[in-house]
């Protein structure tokens, strides 16, 4: 699985996409999601995009950022692309708070 974070500037958007980011910029979910999702202020000016995209075991960076561009382009909005990061969540370790505990707990006998 890979999460994708695109930051990019809107461009001339209608009237009609004004209003609807508009009314759902209070609404917006930060996360990453397979359809995306935006963040952005009331200016729509400029956005932030968070993707999450399968991994297929030979895929890399350059087809996360593929996939989570295509995304961004079903949504339909008239865009630039600034920056694109990716992370290969494959590569994220988990580490548990506190470390490893003794089963038998603090005496260790």
């Amino acid at each position: 699985m890979f999460r994708v974070t695109i930051r990019g500037a809107f461009e001339e958007l209608g009237e009609d996409d004004r209003e609807a980011l508009r009314s759902a910029v209070d609404s917006f979910q930060v996360g990453f999601t397979e359809a995306g999702t935006f963040t952005c202020d009331q200016s729509l000016s400029a956005f932030t995009f968070r993707c999450q995209v399968p991994a297929e075991p030979d895929d890399g960076e350059r087809e996360a950022a593929e996939g989570a561009i295509a995304a961004l382009a079903a949504h339909g909005y008239p865009h630039r692309i600034l920056r694109v990061g990716v992370t290969d969540m494959r590569d994220i370790k988990i580490r548990r708070k506190g470390g490893r505990r003794n089963p038998r707990g603090a005496g260790g006998t």
